[in-house]
Order: C-alpha cells, then structure tokens, then sequence
C-alpha cells in the first residue's frame, strides 16, 4: 500500500514521468505521515478517445486511482489529492477540469 495508478493522454517523456513520480511519493508521504518504502505508482499511458470527462475542456486528461490503506482523514487525503493535481496542472500544462482522483480504501 499505497498503488497510485495514474492514466493519462498526456505524452510523458520517461524523464518526466520518472520526475513525477519522485515528486508524487515526496507529496504522498508528507500529506500522509508515512514513509516513501511502500509508495507504488503506475503509469498507464492512453490515446485521447480511451478517456472521457463529462466537465473536461480541450487537452489531455489525467485520472487518478488511489488505492490506500483505510483510516486516512478526508483533511489528508483531499491535501494529497489537490497537491498531486496542481503539480500536474503546472508540469503539465494539463487542464484542471481535466483531472479526476478517486480514493479506493483497503484494509492495512
């Protein structure tokens, strides 16, 4: 725990995904009080027909799935959420009506 699945119709260099990744997990253990040892993160890379956003606007869109463990507070997990989608939003040049997260909670 956590999976951080993120799909995407954005191009992401290696680079860049490698980068956001790093900045992802830094964001995850900070807005979760945990350490980064656990923090797994995916990258799904999709055309632009494969996703679709009822409120979306011209560009990319970038979904994403957080499975984590349960017992989290609203308060963390929106700071979380907000956090990863703004750095998207300004590395990205993704538009923030473009951006959905969804938490799924698991047992630990």
């Amino acid at each position: 725990m956590p999976l951080l699945q993120f799909d995407t119709s954005a191009s992401l260099t290696e680079a860049e995904k490698t980068a956001f990744a790093d900045r992802v997990t830094e964001l995850y253990t900070t807005e979760m009080d945990t350490t980064a040892g656990h923090v797994a993160i995916t990258f799904r890379d999709r055309q632009p027909s494969d996703l679709h956003l009822g409120r979306s606007v011209e560009g990319p869109l970038l979904f994403l799935d957080a499975e984590i463990r349960r017992g989290r507070s609203q308060e963390r997990k929106r700071s979380f959420g907000l956090a990863t989608m703004e750095y998207a939003a300004a590395s990205f040049d993704i538009p923030e009506e473009n951006m959905k997260v969804v938490f799924t909670e698991h047992p630990g």
